[in-house]
C-alpha cells in the first residue's frame, strides 16, 4: 500500500522532517531553531557594537569645545544610533522580515568566498595596527592604503602608491593641523 509521502513530499508540497529537509531533526528541534536566522545575528551584532561604543566612550574625559561639544559627543551619537538601528532591525527580523538577496550584474551570488583576499585584508589591518607607533601615521597609513588597493585589484601599482602617500599626508595634516588630534610621527617625527 502506498503512503501519501511516496514522492518525498507531504500534502501541499511540504517536505516531511524525516526527508532530509533543512530541519532534519525532530519537529520540536525544528521549531526551536526556526526563529534563528543570519539576519538576527547581524542585528544583534549592530546592537552590541552600539553598546560597546557607548561604554568605551564613557572613559573619555576632556574639555568641551567652544560649541559645548566634547570628544564624547559623536561617539555617543553613533553608539546610540547603532543601538536604535539594532533594536529595530531585531524587531523586524523577529516579526518575519528577511534580507533581500544580492542582485547585481556584477555579483555572482553562487561564487565561493574569496578567503585569500579576506585573509590579506585582515593581515594588512593587523600589520597597520602593529606598526603604527613605530613607523608613524604617514608611513603606516600609506602602506595600509597601498596594500589594500593592490589586494583589492588596483590596475596600476605606481598610481596606487602615489595616491596612498597623498592620502597618508593629507589625513595627517587634516587631523594634526586642522583638528588638533595627535597622531604618531614615528620615523618622520623630526621632519614633520
Amino acid at each position: 500500500m502506498s503512503s501519501p509521502y511516496d514522492d518525498g513530499a507531504a500534502p501541499g508540497g511540504a517536505v516531511p522532517p524525516s526527508a532530509g529537509g533543512p530541519s532534519a531533526g525532530s519537529p520540536a528541534e525544528a521549531k526551536r531553531h526556526a526563529w534563528w536566522r543570519p539576519e538576527l545575528g547581524l542585528s544583534l551584532v549592530v546592537f552590541v557594537l552600539g553598546v560597546l561604543v557607548i561604554v568605551g566612550t564613557l572613559d573619555v574625559s576632556a574639555a568641551s569645545s567652544a560649541l559645548g561639544l566634547g570628544p564624547r559627543f559623536f561617539p555617543i551619537l553613533v553608539g546610540s544610533a547603532l543601538i536604535v538601528i539594532g533594536a529595530f532591525y531585531t524587531l523586524d527580523v523577529l516579526r518575519g522580515g528577511r534580507g533581500d538577496p544580492e542582485e547585481s550584474e556584477d555579483i555572482d551570488a553562487d561564487a565561493p568566498a574569496d578567503w585569500r583576499s579576506v585573509g590579506l585584508v585582515s593581515g594588512i589591518f593587523l600589520a597597520f595596527t602593529a606598526l603604527l607607533t613605530t613607523l608613524g601615521w604617514i608611513i603606516a597609513s600609506s602602506l595600509l592604503f597601498f596594500g589594500l588597493s593592490v589586494t583589492l585589484g588596483a590596475d596600476s601599482k605606481v598610481k596606487a602608491a602615489i595616491v596612498a602617500v597623498v592620502l597618508g599626508v593629507v589625513t595627517y595634516v587634516a587631523f594634526v593641523r586642522g583638528l588638533g588630534v595627535t597622531l604618531p610621527g614615528g620615523l618622520l617625527q623630526g621632519v614633520i
